[in-house]
């Protein structure tokens, strides 16, 4: 005698009490605000000039390696970058694929050292010892 085995059915579902809708709470009489008064301006007072650093626009004497490039006559170090800066974009020294680099020629390496290239946040930095 073979006994089939009855599927278990899936037990019913309880039924769910939905929560009642909660009452609107009672519309409260509408008051108009007293307008605000308006905040007391402040005095518009002008931004103070930034002064330059006096260190930095101090004219220094560039080293015969350092005049080739930029000129013989005392300058600030702002104007020496700048007039290095002016070399490098004429000679188009600037490194091609990594635009940080500067590919010194034989000016350049008399004044970074005997180093083919050069980052440009090193160019600050390597002039220093050239200015007296």
């Amino acid at each position: 005698m073979a006994v089939k085995k009855a599927a278990k059915k899936a037990a019913p579902k309880k039924a769910v009490k939905k929560a009642a809708p909660k009452k609107a709470a009672p519309k409260k009489a509408v008051t108009k605000a007293a307008p605000k008064k308006a905040a007391p301006k402040k005095a518009a007072t002008k931004a103070a000039k930034r002064t330059p650093n006096a260190a930095f626009m101090k004219a220094l004497t560039p080293s015969p390696a350092l005049a080739a490039v930029v000129g013989a006559k005392p300058l600030a170090r702002t104007e020496v970058v700048k007039k290095l800066w002016e070399y490098i974009k004429k000679k188009g020294l600037q490194d091609t694929v990594n635009r940080r680099n500067i590919n010194c020629d034989d000016a350049l390496k008399g004044v970074f050292g005997k180093k083919d290239q050069i980052s440009m946040f090193d160019l600050a930095k390597g002039i220093g010892k050239h200015l007296s």
